[in-house]
């Protein structure tokens, strides 16, 4: 087995996006093994979540543990770190050990912009950022590698935060904004771990394509269910977002229903389903996928040395 560190040298986000959408495609196709993710709950910490998947076509197995804790920042850590255990699918010899916390940011970011390139109705947008963390990065990162961005209106419950990723994104045309003015836009990211919602559905025009990415826990939100009941929305998978995307509080609470999403990412990406005007307001509603872990895994392993490891 190999260990792969993974500290530099991370895969371009061209070939990380494509990586990312043929995976999605192989969902959409029905092609994968992937039981919802479990999560173990540290009350007022954090959590962890086991993330196991199988992709046949592309033979590749494993699984990825990750945790979230939002008040690491203070303590000099990341708020999410992760681990990836890749698998021989003809012995079950672990053949890989590769540290997925940057990664795990990266094919979030990259699943955005796979939701964005198929979903928004146009291929010039502004980018609309709610949150200026790290998976905010990822997304306007992986965004640019498939849309042309003409500008970046970016909203933190900190100022200093704003302004510091719209000096990050100058070239973009960024500045800080108002949440509402935030929402006024193309493409909308929104990042954070709220569990009241955060986006009114007033602000939201005709036409916006929103990745909702912050609702990734039972009992988190961030956009009115009202936007819901106006919109098309798509999940990376049926039975994750109920449990813990956007949807899941909205579904729990009786104000929204299952059977009102429209699809999946996957069967957007295959062309099994799309939006239904270019008018029509989409969410595409992300909770993270163990079939995305496994794909950037192998193009690390594809394209980096590890370190030997002995096992068993």
């Amino acid at each position: 087995m190999k260990y792969y560190p993974v500290q530099s040298g991370y895969p371009p986000y061209p070939a990380v996006n494509l990586a990312i959408e043929a995976v999605f495609a192989e969902h959409g196709r029905g092609n994968v093994q992937m039981p919802p993710k479990v999560y173990v709950t540290f009350v007022e910490r954090g959590d962890f979540r086991t993330m196991p998947a199988y992709l046949p076509a592309l033979g590749i197995a494993g699984v990825k543990i990750v945790n979230v804790h939002p008040h690491n920042r203070a303590r000099g850590l990341p708020t999410v770190m992760a681990l990836t255990v890749l698998i021989d699918v003809e012995t079950g010899m672990p053949k890989a050990l590769v540290n997925a916390t940057e990664l795990t940011a990266m094919r979030t970011g990259a699943a955005g912009a796979v939701a964005a390139k198929h979903l928004s109705p146009w291929d010039s947008v502004s980018l609309g950022v709610i949150g200026a963390g790290r998976q905010a990065e990822a997304l306007v990162d992986a965004t640019a590698a498939a849309l042309k961005i003409e500008e970046i209106l970016v909203w933190s419950q900190t100022e200093k935060s704003a302004e510091a990723f719209a000096t990050k994104y100058s070239e973009y045309n960024a500045r800080a904004v108002s949440i509402e003015r935030a929402c006024d836009c193309d493409v909308l990211f929104t990042t954070t771990p709220s569990t009241k919602p955060i986006v009114k559905a007033d602000w939201i025009r005709e036409g916006t394509h929103i990745n909702a990415i912050g609702a990734d826990a039972p009992g988190k939100q961030e956009l009115d269910p009202a936007l819901l009941l106006k919109s098309e929305v798509f999940v990376d998978d049926l039975g994750q977002a109920v449990h813990s995307g956007e949807v899941n509080v909205p579904i729990s609470t009786g104000i929204y229903n299952a059977a009102q999403i429209a699809g999946t990412l996957g069967e957007v990406v295959i062309g099994k389903i799309g939006r239904s005007s270019p008018e029509a307001i989409t969410i595409f509603d992300s909770t993270g996928l163990a079939i995305q872990d496994l794909a950037i895994a192998a193009l690390v392993v594809r394209e980096e040395d590890g370190y030997e490891l002995p096992f068993p």
